[in-house]
Formats: C-alpha cells, structure tokens, sequence
C-alpha cells in the first residue's frame, strides 16, 4: 500500500508547479476546442465561430507585409494566440497528449518559470520561423511550436548531463535524426498541411533557452 502511494507522488502530474501550469494551458486549449467543435456541430453560437476565431486569432504571414488587421495589436499578439488555437479535436488531441508525455519526461528539470519560458519563447519563435520560411496565405494554429521547444530542451538538458556524467550522447542524437526523419512522412499523410517551420523555429529555441536557463535544481 505504500509502494501504491508513493508511486502516486511520484507521477501525479498536478503536484508539480510545471504540471498545474500546463494543466492550466490544456484546460484553455481545450475549452478554446470545445467550444469551437460545438460550433461548428450545431450544438450553440454559430458556424461562424472558427473562421472568426481563425480571422482574429490565428498566424497570418500576410500581417507582416502589407495586410490589413482587424485589429491594432493582431500583428503582435499572433505571435501568442495561434498557439491556443487548433485544427480540431483530433490535432488538439495529439497537442495535448504530447505536451502530457514532454512534461513527465522533463520531470524535476522543469519547474513552472522554466515552462513558462520556455512555452512562451517557443511559441513567439515558431511563429517567427513561420512567417519566414512559409509561403502561401493559409493561417497556422496549435501548440506544436512551443511543444518541440520543450523537446528542444529536453534533447540539449540530456545532452548536457550525458556529457557531465562521461556518457555517450548518440541516443540523444538518434531521437534527434528520428524526428527529422519523420517530417517528411508527416508532410505527405498531412497533404502538405505540416507548419515544419515552426517546429524548426520552436525546437531551436527550445534549445538554445534550455542552455540559458538551465535545468531546475
């Protein structure tokens, strides 16, 4: 019974400062999803809530040039606000199982300012890669950005202490080339629709933030 309860402690993600935050950001995410998913099924509001959320709220690489925005501070704020939105239920879904798994993986390296950070960093990094690699008018949404910082961190904080301890950093570089190897896959089965570019953008930002900050003690 023991061994029960201090399995608990252990992996109860909400006692973590860095878990509740995210918990928090997924309750947003989510609630974001559900009402925009009701939306669109009729269930309350209209079929006009996502277009407009996507219209307000969504990265558009034409508001770096010469479009006009709905709103003086839209140019800005996109930096923030694509990442709480989605493409549905099911990229959502995936969003959040990721960012689930990454906080666990972190574990005690990540406390709730390093999150912060690094979520933060990430998300305005993705979207600045976006905006220059991307080509076309299509808006982009969802947290992939600011979750591939946190693989960003996790890859150079695990880096670091296989160094420290005099062990080997190949497995650390084959997760690495595993996720550069399955883009071009995820490309072709999204039919184009995959913001690489802001996975680029995120994950070097993640990295270079991990560097900066250093794991929690």
């Amino acid at each position: 019974m023991l061994l029960s309860v201090h399995r608990r402690r252990r992996t109860a993600l909400p006692r973590r400062p860095a878990g509740r935050l995210a918990l928090a950001l997924a309750a947003l995410c989510i609630g974001i999803e559900a009402a925009l998913s009701g939306a669109d099924a009729g269930l309350w509001g209209s079929a006009a809530w996502r277009p407009r959320a996507y219209q307000n709220g969504a990265f558009w690489v034409g508001l770096l040039g010469d479009w006009r925005p709905n709103y003086a501070a839209q140019p800005v704020t996109m930096f923030l606000s694509y990442g709480l939105l989605h493409g549905g239920p099911w990229h959502l879904l995936g969003n959040m199982a990721a960012l689930w798994s990454l906080i666990r993986a972190l574990g005690p390296r990540l406390d709730a300012g390093r999150f912060a950070a690094l979520w933060a960093g990430s998300t305005v990094a993705g979207g600045l890669a976006f905006g220059l690699l991307a080509p076309g008018a299509l808006p982009m949404v969802g947290a992939s950005g600011a979750l591939f910082g946190l693989v960003g961190a996790w890859l150079a904080w695990e880096a670091a202490a296989r160094r420290a301890a005099g062990r080997s950093r190949g497995p650390v570089l084959r997760i690495l080339l595993l996720l550069v190897a399955l883009h071009p896959l995820l490309w072709l089965l999204q039919a184009g629709h995959l913001a690489w570019q802001a996975h680029l953008g995120g994950a070097l930002a993640g990295a270079a933030l991990a560097r900066i900050i250093g794991p929690a003690r």
